[in-house]
């Protein structure tokens, strides 16, 4: 596949997964936005800012290099694009990563709460809490924003995997999830909107609900994602 197919088949994955964040009901009109990472070209295709789902295509998704210049596309990128970017650099790893702002996730990251294990479906796929990250700081805010965002995701992520933990909340903004594909990042964006919504409603059910056993809690994590995992059929 040459260099123009690579590319052509790179916007197409990223107008797809964009589409299933609308299909999957995690976005309004404008919200949200996907992108993935060529590291071989040092290219990055991402969601345009501001545009409707509605008038979406593969062609008007916009590619940008590693210093976030547009090289493709005629329209301007994501106002997100410089947290991506700041996520794939930090993280050789990611081949996708996706950003909504879904109910359950952004009441989470509103109340600047980490989401606690409580059950076996949140043990399934990540070891542990969902962090949540400190707000932040005046000059943060009041300089580069879009990237002091993506810097904050990562001092959060300081001594964690972004393999096993594949999604964070951004507090009083939403959520951010990745994966090796943009197609795995809104799965992991997905798979995030349920735990929240349980998480919230185990929490009002039972105000003095505790966190799963940590035995059992490694016991669905590592029978997914362990050396000796069994779950599911054999590749």
């Amino acid at each position: 596949m040459n260099q123009h197919q690579k590319l052509k088949e790179l916007k197409l994955r990223v107008y797809q997964a964009n589409m299933q964040l609308e299909q999957r009901g995690l976005i309004l009109y404008t919200f949200g936005n996907v992108s993935a990472i060529d590291r071989e070209l040092q290219v990055i295709a991402i969601k345009p800012s501001g545009v409707p789902y509605s008038n979406l295509s593969a062609d008007s998704i916009v590619l940008v290099d590693f210093q976030n210049r547009v090289i493709e596309g005629n329209l301007r990128p994501s106002s997100d694009t410089k947290t991506h970017l700041c996520l794939y650099q930090a993280y050789p790893e990611l081949g996708g990563i996706a950003h909504t702002h879904s109910t359950y996730a952004s009441i989470w990251a509103q109340a600047k709460r980490s989401i606690p294990c409580f059950g076996t479906t949140h043990a399934d796929h990540i070891d542990g809490e969902i962090p949540c990250t400190e707000d932040l700081s005046s000059k943060q805010i009041q300089g580069d924003y879009e990237l002091e965002t993506g810097h904050q995701i990562v001092k959060r992520l300081k001594g964690l995997s972004p393999k096993k933990v594949e999604m964070i909340l951004v507090a009083s903004h939403g959520p951010f999830t990745w994966g090796p594909t943009p197609e795995k990042a809104v799965f992991n964006s997905v798979i995030l909107e349920e735990i929240c919504k349980t998480a919230l409603y185990t929490s009002l059910l039972n105000p003095k609900s505790v966190t799963i056993q940590e035995e059992l809690l490694k016991k669905h994590f590592e029978r997914k994602h362990g050396s000796n995992a069994y779950y599911g059929q054999p590749s």
